[in-house]
């Protein structure tokens, strides 16, 4: 059976989808604009300050469902530029510990809003 997670601590979906959906020993988080929860607008124009952002609202998701970015076993990451692979690393492992999550990172042309970076999850039970 699947659940919806639903919080304010992170932005509401901006079409017909869900922040994530619950089924059980899998969480599965749709991807995750850099956008502040409250304003609704995108954060920073860079891709530290984004990735920063866009990981929060990760952690928010992942709280709201009694889990943590720790039981996440899968990222998928969209950069529109992947010259910014390093620093976005830089960002994204502060936020992980060992051993990390399995992950892909793919660069796209575009991304809605016209943000630099996106990042989807699948997460594990505690």
């Amino acid at each position: 059976m699947k659940k919806e997670i639903q919080t304010k601590n992170a932005p509401q979906a901006i079409g017909p989808y869900s922040q994530a959906i619950d089924v059980g020993e899998l969480l599965f988080i749709s991807g995750q604009i850099p956008f502040d929860p409250v304003s609704m607008t995108v954060v920073g124009d860079d891709i530290e300050r984004q990735t920063k952002q866009v990981m929060e609202n990760l952690q928010a998701v992942c709280e709201e469902a009694g889990r943590t970015l720790d039981d996440v076993v899968k990222f998928t990451i969209y950069l529109t530029d992947l010259n910014d692979f390093n620093a976005l690393n830089e960002t994204y492992a502060s936020f992980l510990t060992a051993p990390y999550p399995a992950r892909a990172t793919v660069e796209v042309a575009k991304l809605p809003k016209g943000v630099k970076v996106e990042i989807d999850a699948i997460v594990g039970r505690k």
